[in-house]
């Protein structure tokens, strides 16, 4: 066990900072938008329109009606902060189940544990351990309305534990909130080119709409990261034993860019009243049109990712991705790269991350493990 709290304090003077300087769009339970398994974070931390997999409750529940296998599950591991401690991690489990040719449903749980905590009111008192953690439980239904197209709905549980005891107390409470998931994915036919075969896809997912979240009765409301995304993808099938998926997509956090209300130089949208009793959905409507600096700034706060993946028989994946994210807004910049073995019905992915930023990612030199088990009858898709 190592003591954290001295980082838990560094983090927060770093986001006052980065706050007051740049605008950066800070939310409740962050923990919601990181890359849960090892595949998508091969490709750049994308996978709203990328092939079906296991792991799709999270990028767009929508491609669970195209899966080509009747059940699907994904288990992942994905350490945080490596380099700096040891237990803190993010855990995901994933199952789908296809009802019939056109819809399916599925259940994932994501647990992102903050490790141990020894606290003491003084040097010498006895310490007392807290274990923080959040979760999310979700729930999807997805539909194919033609052959080529699809839509789901996820419904989703999110626990927030993160109070720490007082004075020796146990009565902290954990925080919670219910937000929905609005999905679709687009998967064509079969094209046949000059010297390939090729098939578009394209996908989009509004994630964790709902109200906001709230750890003290009569606290600060704080906003979940609600957020849009979408993404356009092609794969190159040379032959029946070579395809090239190429993928490109574009998210953005549907929630209010923190502003200076009352003009005094400081960035304090946690603070002010007009910001506290802004609703969830009013926020998502805002969330295009409040930056102070106009549609220029609100360009800043869409990221996009470039992602490749390589698959040769089914057997074996090579996968590399770019992901940006502006300067001002955070300075997510970062290469990955991943890898995938399938034998039979189970599957290992791999996956590593480069940060090229001068913003440390807590990613950083980290390598993510995802399995997969693909059972059941086989389902053709047009």
């Amino acid at each position: 066990m190592r003591k954290i709290s001295i980082f838990f304090m560094l983090a927060f003077i770093i986001k006052s900072v980065a706050q007051e300087d740049q605008r950066v769009i800070t939310t409740a339970v962050p923990f919601l938008t990181i890359a849960a398994d090892a595949r998508s974070a091969g490709m750049g931390d994308m996978g709203v329109a990328t092939s079906t997999d296991a792991f799709s409750q999270q990028w767009n529940p929508a491609k669970f009606a195209f899966a080509e296998r009747k059940t699907g599950i994904g288990l992942s591991y994905t350490p945080y902060l490596e380099s700096i401690i040891t237990d803190i991690s993010l855990l995901n489990a994933s199952v789908y189940n296809k009802l019939d040719e056109k819809s399916a449903f599925a259940v994932s749980l994501r647990y992102f544990t903050l490790g141990e905590i020894e606290l003491r009111q003084f040097a010498n008192d006895p310490g007392t351990l807290a274990k923080p953690n959040e979760l999310a439980l979700d729930g999807s239904y997805s539909l194919k309305l033609s052959p080529t197209f699809s839509m789901a709905v996820a419904g989703r549980y999110i626990r927030s534990n993160l109070r720490l005891p007082q004075n020796g107390t146990e009565d902290s409470q954990a925080a919670s909130s219910f937000a929905v998931d609005v999905a679709g994915f687009y998967r064509s036919r079969e094209v046949a080119y000059n010297n390939f075969d090729g098939r578009w896809r394209a996908g989009f997912n509004i994630s964790n709409v709902g109200g906001k979240i709230q750890y003290d009765e009569g606290g600060q409301e704080n906003f979940l990261p609600t957020n849009l995304r979408a993404g356009l993808g092609f794969d190159f099938i040379l032959d029946q034993d070579n395809v090239i998926g190429l993928t490109t997509e574009f998210s953005k956090l549907l929630v209010p860019t923190p502003q200076d209300f009352d003009n005094d130089g400081d960035i304090d949208s946690e603070d002010n009243d007009i910001y506290q009793n802004e609703s969830g959905f009013s926020g998502i409507l805002g969330s295009f049109s409040d930056a102070p600096d106009g549609f220029s700034e609100e360009l800043k706060e869409f990221t996009w990712a470039l992602g490749a993946e390589y698959s040769y028989q089914d057997a074996f994946m090579v996968r590399t991705g770019y992901f940006n994210e502006s300067e001002e807004k955070g300075s997510r910049k970062f290469f990955t790269l991943g890898a995938g073995f399938k034998f039979k019905a189970a599957q290992i992915d791999l996956s590593y991350l480069f940060s090229t930023s001068q913003v440390r990612n807590p990613l950083e030199n980290t390598l993510r493990f995802s399995l997969t088990f693909s059972l059941g009858e086989e389902f053709y898709n047009d």
